[in-house]
């Protein structure tokens, strides 16, 4: 059902807009806080630049991170018995169970079902897979690995894998290491949480010192995130599923926060989904679990108050959940500015910080909260 006066978001083209693509960062700036920031106010904004955000914050809030991992996702390797050598390429998108994943592969019609692939050397391979069905959903393969060596799985992807950079990065000075946030700690996500690639270890002590708490929970980023909306009409675009862990001491550190009248900053937009995922019965508790959330303008916020984010693709999911938070003509006079002004764009690229007070989108009541820990 159309929530009311929201009509004119819900058309997918309502989210497009010109991007030079002299404007897609293809390298990190360095170090990672000098990248630009565009602090949204509530009538305005100023262009600053990242390690400015000490001066932006206030004592008692609270910065949320995602700290998953990226894992070595790209695979490159060979059909088997085909009599050629048919390179191949098969990109991880999460685990069905220890040894059995669906994936993303190239070249998809000569992938069919009982097809089997080698990974590492010619002459002596660690690792085979076989590809058991497609997935109508993300039109990948589901696949079953088989280890060749005494090797562990993890030990053979960082082996035979390679982090996968977005497909907009040409750049061969773009470094794998450059696409892990400081913080990472849980391997498992096929893409960087962008928004927390501007932090660096000074400046997150910088922000405890100045009375700033910070927070975890875990998101494993995959096709949910990057996957384009293809459907005109929003509403009928479904969301794939990410693996969510909300562990009880960041339930605690929000609680808490909100108590003290501090506000909670959402570091990227995996962290909002992540959040406003484990409250959709009401109860914001501890949870692990996955979420299929889409946002998009008319949604009603639960946790978060206000935003750091990265700027984004047209017509994507991400662009639509920003505007969920500020409003869509709003967002997108934004970005015509930053466009203006020679931001950098996508992962590599500059940083926004929408601040609570900018916030237009509408809020249910802090009251439906728990006091207790599941």
């Amino acid at each position: 059902m159309s929530t009311p006066g929201f009509e004119s978001d819900q058309n997918l083209y309502a989210y497009d807009y010109p991007l030079p693509d002299d404007l897609i960062a293809q390298t990190p700036v360095v170090p990672r806080d000098s990248s630009r920031l565009l602090v949204v106010r509530q009538h305005d904004h100023e262009h600053r630049i990242f390690a400015d955000i000490t001066t932006l914050l206030q004592p008692g809030d609270l910065l949320v991170f995602n700290d998953t991992q990226v894992i070595p996702a790209r695979l490159r390797g060979r059909k088997v018995n085909s009599g050629l050598e048919q390179s191949v390429e098969v990109f991880l998108l999460e685990p069905r169970s220890s040894l059995i994943w669906l994936a993303l592969v190239k070249p998809g019609r000569r992938l069919k079902p009982g097809t089997q692939i080698e990974f590492g050397s010619l002459d002596q391979p660690c690792l085979r897979a076989e590809v058991l069905a497609t997935d109508p959903a993300t039109r990948g393969r589901i696949i079953q690995f088989q280890l060749l060596t005494e090797a562990t799985f993890t030990d053979l992807l960082e082996q035979v894998g390679e982090i996968p950079l977005p497909p907009y990065i040409h750049s061969t000075a773009a470094q794998p290491e450059q696409y892990q946030t400081v913080y990472a700690q849980h391997p498992g996500a096929v893409a960087a949480p962008t928004a927390g690639l501007h932090f660096t270890p000074q400046l997150l002590a910088q922000l405890r010192k100045q009375g700033i708490e910070q927070a975890k929970l875990t998101l494993h980023v995959g096709i949910g995130t990057f996957r384009p909306v293809e459907a005109d009409h929003i509403l009928d675009h479904k969301m794939h599923g990410e693996w969510v862990n909300l562990p009880a001491a960041t339930v605690a550190a929000i609680q808490r926060t909100q108590a003290q009248g501090g506000r909670v900053i959402a570091v990227g937009t995996t962290v909002t989904r992540a959040l406003e995922g484990a409250c959709q019965q009401g109860n914001l508790v501890p949870w692990q679990g996955r979420t299929d959330l889409f946002i998009y303008p008319g949604y009603h916020w639960r946790v978060v108050d206000g935003l750091i984010t990265n700027f984004h693709l047209p017509k994507s999911s991400l662009l639509m959940l920003v505007s969920a938070l500020v409003g869509r003509q709003r967002l997108l006079s934004l970005y015509e500015d930053a466009i203006a002004h020679q931001y950098r764009f996508y992962s590599f690229g500059d940083a926004m910080f929408i601040l609570p007070e900018a916030v237009v989108a509408a809020r249910h009541p802090r009251g439906l909260f728990s006091d207790t820990m599941d």
